[in-house]
């Protein structure tokens, strides 16, 4: 589960024109001064009190979204779906990321989220089944991947697999060789709510999503033409 960080809030004032804010966060302690709308530092602050404050902001970061995902599930589960348009006012941010927020969290049970990674690595596998995200998280969190590491890994992985499903269609008895050209990879980049409706429509056809999307830009090219 991921590790709770201590943030309390103290309200020295309220409003633009009262005193700012502040919080006290349990990493940072009394090495910065942190308000509403910023964080400030002492002269001479240790390099490596700053290294620390850095990686606490970035585990706090990093909770929040599994927060906020949890915070709209409960909601959602308990009052009904009609509590996101008040997620909206509570929060601040917009519909799709709360929904993005809790479409990976549903997808991650509590006991299936690594500690050392990030929202982000799990986001990257949600459209995955169940034991192909804990191979791919495993080996992310033995690796020390980056988010990005880890798509360029799936994403080398789906070509691998793109590949050998046509060689397998061209060397069955009575196939056509289709002409070889040069091969391109065109990457789109969708939301996590896009990605998971486009899947579930792929699977309707009993397709993979990225065959789906070739199908669909193919019709596109054929009517334009």
């Amino acid at each position: 589960m991921t590790t709770v960080s201590r943030y309390t809030t103290t309200m020295a004032g309220a409003g633009g024109g009262g005193a700012p804010r502040e919080a006290v966060l349990s990493f940072v302690g009394g090495q910065a001064t942190v308000g509403t709308s910023g964080m400030t530092f002492p002269q001479g602050l240790p390099e490596r009190s700053w290294e620390r404050i850095g990686s606490g902001l970035r585990e706090l970061t990093n909770s929040s979204a599994w927060w906020l995902g949890d915070w709209l599930i409960y909601g959602e589960n308990t009052y009904g779906a009609r509590r996101y348009r008040e997620a909206v006012e509570r929060t601040g941010l917009d519909y799709q990321t709360l929904r993005n927020y809790a479409w990976v969290a549903r997808r991650f049970e509590h006991h299936r989220r690594w500690d050392g990674l990030s929202f982000a690595h799990h986001a990257e596998v949600t459209s995955l089944p169940v034991a192909q995200q804990d191979h791919w998280l495993r080996e992310a969190d033995r690796l020390k991947w980056s988010r990005n590491e880890l798509r360029r890994a799936l994403r080398a992985v789906a070509a691998g697999d793109g590949t050998r499903r046509r060689e397998s269609r061209t060397d069955a008895p009575g196939a056509t060789a289709e002409p070889r050209g040069e091969v391109a990879t065109l990457t789109i980049e969708l939301s996590a709510g896009q990605l998971d409706h486009y899947s579930q429509v792929a699977a309707a056809h009993g397709l993979p999503v990225e065959q789906w999307v070739t199908r669909m830009l193919d019709a596109a090219d054929r009517r334009t033409a």
